[in-house]
C-alpha cells in the first residue's frame, strides 16, 4: 500500500477506536511526507487481542461518573455474579481520591481476573484526555487502565462511560445509539455491534453559548426546571435523529427517568444496570 489521504483516515480511524489497534511497516516515518512514495503497511486488529487473549471468567465492570461511581462482577456473558454497588463521587474528583473510593466500593468483591471501566471523558488506549464533569485538569493524560491495574491488581481496559453503556445494551444490529443523561451527556454509536470510535458530541455548540452539554446536563436542568428542559430535550433528540438516523437509540442515566415527552417506538429507556454489563464485551476476543 502506498501512503495518501485514504490511509491516512485509516489510521486516525484506528488509533480513535478502543477496540482497534494499529499495526505499520514505516508509518511513522510517513506522517511528515503523506503523500510520498513510501511503501508501508496498515492492519487494524481488534483491541481485545492486544495483550490479552484469554476470555476473563469474573469481570470487575465499573462505571465511573459526574455524581457515583458504580461497579458490578460480571461473567464472560455480562451476567451478573456481585450485584450492582454504588458510592457517591469525590469531591475534588482527581485520579487519587477516585482510585480511592474505587478501591473502599469493591474491598470486599471476590476474586476477579480482569477490570473494565467507563469514564466520563474522551479516553484513548486506557489514556484519560478530558474529564469535563470532574477534576478537569487533574485527570489530562493520566493512564487510567494503569492505574487500575496498579491499584487492584489485575488487567484493565477503560472506554467513555457512554461507550461501555451502549456495548451493554445493543442488540447488534444496524446502526444503534446510546444517550447518557446525567451529570453531562453522553453519547455512543455502534454499527452491527461494533463500537465506533467516540466522539464527544456533547462538547458541540447547540446555542451561540452553549454545548449540548451545558444545555441539558445536571445544572441546566436544575436551573430551568423539568418543563423547560424536556422541550430541550424533544429538540436534542430530533437533532440526533436527523443526524444520525439511526435504527435504535437507547437512553440511560439519572435523568431519564425526567423525561415526559413522547418517544419513538425505535427509542427505549434503559438503566444503569443494563449498561454496566458492557464491561463483559470490551474483554470478548474477535
Amino acid at each position: 500500500m502506498r501512503w495518501n489521504q485514504s490511509t491516512q483516515l485509516v489510521k486516525i480511524i484506528c488509533l480513535n477506536s478502543p477496540l482497534f489497534k494499529i499495526e505499520s511497516t514505516e508509518v511513522e516515518n510517513s506522517l511528515d511526507k503523506r503523500f510520498s512514495e513510501t511503501d508501508f503497511s496498515i492492519t487494524c486488529q481488534r483491541y481485545s487481542n492486544m495483550k490479552h487473549t484469554q476470555q476473563p471468567q469474573r469481570i470487575l465492570s465499573i462505571d465511573i461518573g459526574g455524581s457515583g461511581i458504580k461497579a458490578s462482577l460480571l461473567d464472560p456473558e455480562g451476567n451478573v455474579l456481585v450485584d450492582y454497588r454504588k458510592t457517591s463521587t469525590p469531591i475534588p474528583a482527581n485520579p487519587e481520591q477516585i482510585l480511592l473510593a474505587i478501591k473502599n466500593l469493591v474491598a470486599d468483591f471476590p476474586e476477579f481476573d480482569a477490570i473494565s471501566a467507563g469514564f466520563p471523558g474522551y479516553v484513548r488506549d486506557g489514556i484519560v484526555h478530558t474529564a469535563p464533569n470532574l477534576d478537569n485538569e487533574s485527570w489530562k493524560l493520566t493512564d487510567l487502565s494503569e492505574a487500575l491495574t496498579r491499584e487492584l491488581g489485575k488487567p484493565a481496559k477503560v472506554v467513555n462511560d457512554a461507550d461501555l453503556q451502549g456495548m451493554g445494551v445493543v442488540h447488534g444490529k444496524g446502526l444503534e445509539m446510546m444517550m447518557t443523561l446525567g451529570t453531562g451527556f453522553g453519547t455512543a454509536i455502534l454499527l452491527d455491534g461494533v463500537l465506533l470510535p467516540h466522539l464527544e458530541l456533547s462538547h458541540l455548540p447547540v446555542t451561540k453559548s452553549k454545548d449540548y452539554d451545558q444545555y441539558i446536563g445536571e445544572q441546566a436542568l436544575q436551573e430551568i426546571g423539568e418543563k423547560k428542559w424536556n422541550k430541550r430535550m424533544l429538540k436534542v433528540l430530533h437533532t440526533f435523529k436527523t443526524v444520525i438516523n439511526y435504527d435504535a437509540l437507547y437512553i440511560s442515566g439519572g435523568n431519564a427517568k425526567r423525561l415526559t415527552i413522547p418517544l419513538d417506538d425505535n427509542v427505549k429507556i434503559v438503566s444503569n444496570r443494563e449498561g454496566i454489563r458492557g464491561g463483559a464485551r470490551l474483554w470478548k476476543p474477535a
